[in-house]
């Protein structure tokens, strides 16, 4: 017998929400990806060098197929990479953290800032509200150990660039670092990183660094006041996370909300950020990751960034 045409609707549009709910809870969230560009930010004549972006992992410890993919990625072989906080998804996850990002880290100069998720474990809140306002929390007392997660950063290698500034050599190429703690949770200060910036020692004239230098701005949250601080700082690439993109993308849409005052069309990939003197590109991964109380991600693979520099 043959349904009624709104039976029949109904039961359509019933089967694709069920299948649209099995994607994006059970499989595209494991689909993780490698996104990459190119950009021509070096000097002249300088050797090319690749950048592996990682954020917003949101790692929690039973999630043995994130930890081991992320371990892969040291076959890429980068020259620098750079964690834009969120890296924290469970309050025990410091030690399968540290696993899955040890094979990068200890070959590999590694740079972090901190997101919100670096200081608070993961609490359910409903999912409405990301699209009326971005969910800033700055009165909750932290109940993540952050100084332990930051010592046991620096401890395996990494750099820490939360409201600082250092200074590397890759591939005969000076690389000026400037980072910003995460202004979702008002953690940032730029003066502080300016400070930073200002206390680091000269090139030695003659080097390969005073023929010229590349300037990478980081930080988790790109809200509008923190992306200009780093451009004004002089940055030629920022890089960012916290969006996931959307995490729900609508086909022909884009991203819904990028949870702060970021413009929803650069809330995943590369664009260019600018004012009235200075532009410099802009990168927002994705992450790799989510709540586990909102394990969903629709028209939104989870990814890595992986930045190739050239000269301009």
């Amino acid at each position: 017998m043959a349904l009624h045409p709104a039976r029949s609707t109904a039961v359509a549009l019933g089967a694709a929400a069920v299948g649209v709910l099995t994607w994006s809870t059970l499989i595209e969230r494991r689909l993780f990806t490698v996104r990459r560009h190119t950009l021509p930010v070096l000097p002249d004549e300088h050797t090319p060098m690749r950048v592996l972006q990682l954020s917003d992992l949101h790692l929690a410890p039973w999630q043995a197929q994130k930890i081991d993919w992320v371990r892969s990625l040291a076959e890429l072989r980068p020259d620098l990479v750079v964690l834009t906080g969120d890296l924290m998804g469970h309050r025990e996850a410091l030690p399968a953290l540290l696993h899955a990002l040890r094979p990068l880290v200890e070959q590999t100069p590694t740079v972090f800032v901190h997101g919100s998720n670096d200081y608070y474990g993961p609490l359910f809140k409903n999912p409405i509200k990301y699209l009326l306002e971005p969910s800033r929390r700055s009165t909750r007392t932290p109940d993540l150990d952050n100084a332990a997660i930051t010592r046991a950063l620096t401890d395996l290698g990494a750099i820490d660039l939360n409201n600082g500034a250092t200074r590397i050599t890759i591939r005969r190429t000076g690389v000026e670092l400037l980072g910003l703690n995460d202004p979702h949770i008002r953690y940032d200060d730029a003066d502080r990183m300016r400070a930073a910036a200002e206390a680091l020692a000269p090139s030695p004239a003659g080097s390969d660094e005073d023929g010229g230098m590349v300037r990478l701005g980081v930080v988790h949250a790109p809200y509008q006041e923190a992306l200009g601080a780093l451009l004004t700082a002089g940055s030629d690439l920022i890089l960012a996370g916290h969006t996931h993109g959307g995490q729900v993308r609508v086909p022909g849409v884009g991203a819904l909300t990028a949870n702060c005052d970021l413009p929803t069309e650069q809330a995943r990939g590369l664009s260019v950020w600018f004012d009235a003197h200075r532009a410099a590109y802009l990168n927002v991964s994705a992450g790799l990751g989510n709540s586990i109380y909102a394990p969903v991600r629709f028209a939104c693979r989870p990814e890595a960034s992986l930045l190739t520099l050239e000269s301009r």
